[in-house]
């Protein structure tokens, strides 16, 4: 009974780890067929307030804000930054960027005590908007670098009709160490390959804070950002809330940049277990379905199953084939060189491990603060969940 029980197991490996190698040829074809190509906006272009919420002096932020400074746009642009507290280091990266591009529309605000949301970006962000001069919204994420074309491709695609919000895919790029070039494979040999693959079969229905633009009169419309102060996912939450508008969240041709700045492997596991249990929590079929993004891991279990037959050998050295075209070709398709294919087959076992361990992650640390995530994705301050 026992050798039946395994030899079903191993079939069951062997028959999931077959799939998984077609999910990854199949991301392979939907990378290559990815538009970068920028659109440009007819005259004459809204004035456009963009919307950053700060926390912390993280890596690259200086750069990361000045990419926002050399857009090509003929339409005013206004930038917020908004930090909770006039003590946060950021502000001294703000202010030298300020002195850095004087003509620039810049402006610094302290956002503590506008908002009593339990997501501190949502609260940031409610902060930020009361300084807004204009109607067309642009809120991005500081840890996000952006080309010139970012301001005029966005505006375009919102003006498109139909069209309530939109976002921006995006890659990784390494800052320093190991443990920053593994993060950005994650996003660029995992996340970014699963986005295309769902919209492809139409299952995702992707809003990132990469980039959510939308108009103020929408933002009003779905209750304005207090409405997803307890949301975990407040970025999917609020495009959520514009398909149900009736309108659609579109992405335009390219992808900006995330800025993966880990120094640790704890760094690592407790930023990778708050995305994986984020994705878990506002699509829980879809990230189930998501094993089969994992063929290397499970040929692994599959071989190890089987005793390492003939047949699981070569299953094993087809996944190990097919990923590393997957990743051939999203960095071919980005337009990037990479040196560390060597870390593939440990990033792939990692991804795999964050995988599982996030059903049974119920606190995440975000900002400087614990949180328990409840069944349908809010957020609970520990200290509630202590009471």
């Amino acid at each position: 009974m026992t050798s039946l029980v395994a030899s079903g197991v191993a079939a069951v490996l062997l028959a999931l780890s077959l799939a998984a190698c077609l999910y990854t040829l199949f991301a392979a074809v939907q990378v290559r067929r990815l538009d970068l190509r920028p659109r440009t906006i007819a005259e004459p272009a809204p004035s456009v307030s963009i919307l950053k919420p700060l926390y912390s002096a993280e890596p690259g932020l200086y750069e990361n804000l000045a990419s926002l400074c050399a857009q090509d746009y003929p339409g005013i642009v206004q930038i917020v930054l908004g930090i909770r507290s006039p003590d946060d280091p950021a502000c001294a990266i703000v202010e030298r960027l300020i002195a850095d591009v004087p003509g620039h529309d810049l402006r610094l605000v302290f956002t503590a005590g506008v908002s009593d949301a339990v997501n501190d970006k949502v609260a940031n962000l409610a902060g930020i908007a009361v300084h807004a001069s204009y109607d067309t919204l642009i809120i991005s994420d500081s840890d996000i670098a952006v080309d010139r074309h970012y301001v005029a491709t966005t505006l375009a695609e919102l003006d498109q009709p139909g069209v309530g919000a939109v976002t921006w895919l995006y890659r990784g790029t390494p800052l320093e160490g190991v443990w920053s070039r593994l993060a950005r494979m994650a996003i660029d040999h995992h996340f970014l390959p699963g986005v295309l693959v769902g919209r492809a079969l139409g299952l995702a229905h992707p809003s990132f804070g990469s980039t959510i633009a939308l108009t103020r009169a929408t933002l009003t419309r779905i209750g304005g950002f207090e409405a997803f102060g307890g949301h975990l996912a407040d970025d999917y939450a609020i495009g959520d809330a514009v398909r149900a508008l009736g309108l659609r969240v579109a992405i335009p041709p390219g992808v900006v940049v995330h800025a993966c700045t880990e120094r640790s492997l704890r760094e690592l596991v407790h930023h990778e277990l708050r995305w994986a249990r984020t994705v878990r929590a506002v699509d829980p079929a879809g990230f189930a379905g998501s094993l089969l993004t994992h063929p290397l891991p499970l040929a692994l279990l599959a071989a190890c199953a089987t005793g390492f037959t003939a047949l699981a050998w070569s299953v094993l050295v087809f996944a190990a084939l097919c990923r590393l075209l997957l990743q051939r070709q999203v960095d071919h398709t980005l337009g990037v060189r990479r040196d560390s294919w060597w870390l593939a087959p440990v990033r792939d076992v990692l991804s795999f491990v964050i995988y599982i361990g996030s059903f049974f992650v119920r606190v995440v640390r975000w900002r400087g603060r614990a949180y328990q995530v409840r069944a349908d994705g809010t957020l609970a301050p520990m200290r509630e969940t202590r009471a």
